[in-house]
């Protein structure tokens, strides 16, 4: 395909909340045109348009979709954990979208789907290190809806990626920050596996901009570069706001135990913002240790 540079490229954002529109901002200075689609209207962005929609609804889809978008990101989230949930948000619609962009009246097809997935569909419990090539047989409700809905987009006929994040964390995900203060935190020995919400938006422009000139996988793992144990993490945060006591011998551990490769995600040529957690949880900490001792 040739990328007309005097044209600006149309992205599309389906499901446009704190990854997307982290991506829109990342994208914005390349020169493209963003628009972020939301059941629910929110205020636009000096780099982001949203319109209201529900890609559930062919009348409110197929009209957006006649518009002509090159890039098309589904960045979904569920209303709330259970398997219905997560049938809606990542299958339906999935299979939504592709219907949509298999109408014969279509004028432009998109030059590139990213689908944003997850490590859910790996259910390794072994330590070991998991890569692209690793067997998916989930054994959660989530990973099976999100590897269902991979299958819909990897049969589309699209030009696709799919990208496995592991566990997003950046600010505004302070979940392991508030159960080492609650002294709820987990003392699971386990591997944990995460990516900064910025590098996790970043890697996705990185691989939007690539697919203009070259071919890109069809599945990428992004994650950081340091699998580390869940009692390591929690202990280093709760050394670094002087907690002590954090642990709970009834807290929820981890899912799954497995190492996950970013071995083909840093082939592309792309460079993690944040190497491991202690980086991505460095900064977020300052917050809280702002408020734990103001001045």
């Amino acid at each position: 395909m040739t990328i007309n540079p005097s044209s600006p490229e149309k992205c599309l954002i389906i499901g446009c909340g704190d990854i997307g529109q982290r991506i829109a901002r990342q994208l914005a200075p390349l020169g493209y045109q963003i628009t972020g689609l939301r059941r629910s209207l929110t205020t636009d962005l000096p780099y982001l348009h949203y319109r209201r929609g529900d890609v559930g609804n062919p009348e409110q889809l197929h009209p957006l979709l006649a518009e002509g978008f090159d890039v098309i990101v589904i960045s979904m989230t569920p209303d709330e954990r259970s398997d219905a949930s997560y049938q809606r948000a990542y299958v339906n619609t999935c299979q939504n979208l592709v219907n949509g962009l298999q109408q014969p009246t279509l004028q432009q097809k998109p030059r590139l789907i990213l689908f944003v997935s997850s490590s859910a569909v790996y259910a390794q419990q072994d330590g070991n290190w998991v890569d692209e090539s690793s067997t998916c047989e989930p054994d959660s409700f989530s990973g099976k809806r999100l590897l269902e809905a991979e299958v819909v987009i990897a049969h589309s006929g699209f030009a696709h990626t799919i990208v496995r994040c592991s566990g997003i964390y950046g600010p505004g995900r302070n979940r392991l920050i508030e159960q080492v203060l609650r002294k709820r935190a987990s003392a699971s020995p386990h591997f944990t596996n995460r990516i900064h919400a910025e590098d996790c938006a970043g890697f996705m422009v990185h691989l939007i901009e690539q697919a203009k000139h070259k071919s890109i996988e069809p599945i990428y793992i992004a994650t950081d570069s340091y699998p580390t144990p869940m009692v390591e993490v929690v202990s280093w945060i709760a050394d670094e706001l002087g907690v002590t006591d954090f642990l709970s011998a009834d807290a929820v551990n981890e899912r799954g135990n497995k190492r996950l490769s970013n071995r083909l995600m840093l082939a592309t040529g792309y460079r993690l913002v944040y190497e491991d957690f202690r980086q991505g949880y460095g900064e977020m900490l300052e917050g809280f240790k702002a408020i734990k001792n103001p001045a």
